[in-house]
């Protein structure tokens, strides 16, 4: 989300100017004074099934002056009126104010799930083996200007996917299911710090007790805009020893990072799915990093956990607010999966499959006070009550980036139609 995008880099890592432009904050997305548009821009591309994939979608963005890189399971491109095609494996550019399509184009043997940058330089995670013929597993560095692998950054990661990149205080933060889940490496090398020691171990299970959670991972995470704090979510039960099912925050100095006390027990409590490799799928924290909010699927909440279950559901959480019986605020959808979340302090934006928001009593149904938000809503920051703001999308299994920017939010996708409109896996919502 260039958090001014997203994805932002703070103190520490020099930065173009262009870049600096729209990235001024280290994680968290920037401010807007009002909601976006419900009406999309007409000029943007779209990636399209074909070429062997057929649930195309954009799982990551991330800009770099006006151009806009995308990335996710694709492989074909077109331009914004579909006149014309382009091959690209699972990454490609565009200008991020025309939707003209650039040269750039990498051959990537797998889809993509997270994008960062710095400078010129642009960090590539997903599921992956090769990059242009280089071997590099699940995560690379592109120069952006040559197109080509920069050969000096190398992770090494044996096994496992990435799922989520930041830089920050001049480390590039890494997660996923690879071996130690969290990982903080240098951004010119690709070596392993050790700035973060964090043992994160155990899988999940579900409501009636059988482990049925996948790989242990740190699915995503999110850092204030200081750089002095991390919450990470993902399918996990202790961090360094200390229970923390599904989400932990860390303390972040200049050189050590260390557990926080922060933790919601109501986390260990599964919802009503039978099996969830990870019920928490997205978190981000307010311009000014005072809150954050993550979203979840996982059905819906079990007897009595209404208000305090993390299932199906969009739930604000104080930063500072170390011990907690229950979140600020929370918004269910009824049953239907919430799997992206941005917040530019006007919104709290999120997006998945679902079909209504504040729906705390329905269970696959609209209940009492439900609201109609298909595919993407916006939710008061202080009350946590769906805004009036309601563009509709098609569900599909539900997007999974909202990425803001100076100028508005870019949707990313597995569907085809925003607000009616042709926008395949692709739609940006400019600010009025």
């Amino acid at each position: 989300m260039l958090r001014g995008v997203r994805r932002l880099t703070i103190a520490g890592v020099c930065l173009s100017a262009s870049v600096m432009v729209s990235a001024m904050t280290a994680d968290a997305s920037i401010a807007h004074d009002t909601v976006v548009s419900e009406a999309p821009a007409r000029f943007t591309p779209h990636a399209q099934d074909g070429g062997g994939v057929t649930d195309a979608a954009v799982h990551a963005f991330n800009q770099i002056g006006n151009t806009m890189y995308a990335g996710g399971e694709f492989r074909v491109v077109a331009d914004a009126g579909r006149t014309t095609t382009y091959t690209r494996s699972h990454l490609f550019s565009f200008n991020a104010s025309t939707g003209e399509v650039s040269g750039f184009a990498p051959q990537i043997d797998g889809p993509i799930f997270a994008l960062e940058s710095s400078g010129a330089s642009l960090y590539v995670g997903g599921k992956f083996s090769s990059v242009d013929g280089v071997a590099r597993r699940a995560l690379v560095k592109i120069d952006t200007g040559t197109g080509q692998v920069d050969s000096r950054f190398n992770a090494g990661l044996s096994s496992g996917q990435v799922t989520e990149i930041r830089l920050v205080n001049g480390r590039l933060l890494v997660g996923g299911t690879f071996p130690g889940q969290l990982r903080a490496l240098d951004p010119a090398t690709g070596v392993d710090t050790g700035y973060i020691k964090a043992a994160i171990t155990g899988r999940l299970a579900n409501k009636d007790g059988l482990v049925n959670s996948g790989l242990t991972s740190v699915y995503k995470f999110a850092v204030t805009p200081n750089g002095s704090r991390l919450v990470g979510i993902g399918n996990f039960t202790h961090v360094d020893g200390q229970p923390r099912s599904r989400a932990f925050m860390l303390d972040l100095s200049a050189s050590s990072s260390a557990l926080s006390s922060w933790y919601y027990r109501p986390l260990q409590r599964a919802c009503k799915a039978e099996s969830m490799p990870s019920q928490l799928r997205d978190v981000d924290f307010s311009p000014d990093g005072s809150y954050f909010v993550m979203v979840a699927t996982g059905w819906v909440p079990q007897a009595g956990g209404v208000g305090t279950d993390i299932c199906d559901v969009a739930a604000r959480f104080e930063t500072a607010k170390l011990k907690l019986r229950r979140p600020t605020w929370t918004n269910y959808t009824g049953g239907d999966t919430l799997h992206s979340v941005a917040i530019t302090g006007s919104a709290v934006y999120v997006q998945g499959h679902q079909r209504w928001l504040d729906n705390p009593s329905g269970v696959d149904n609209k209940g009492p006070g439900a609201v109609d938000r298909p595919g993407i809503g916006a939710i008061d920051p202080v009350t946590g009550k769906a805004l009036p703001w309601n563009p509709t999308k098609d569900r599909g299994i539900g997007g999974k980036d909202l990425y803001v920017t100076s100028a508005g939010l870019w949707v990313g996708s597995d569907t085809s139609r925003y607000r009616l409109e042709y926008h395949d896996s692709i739609a940006f919502a400019p600010l009025r």
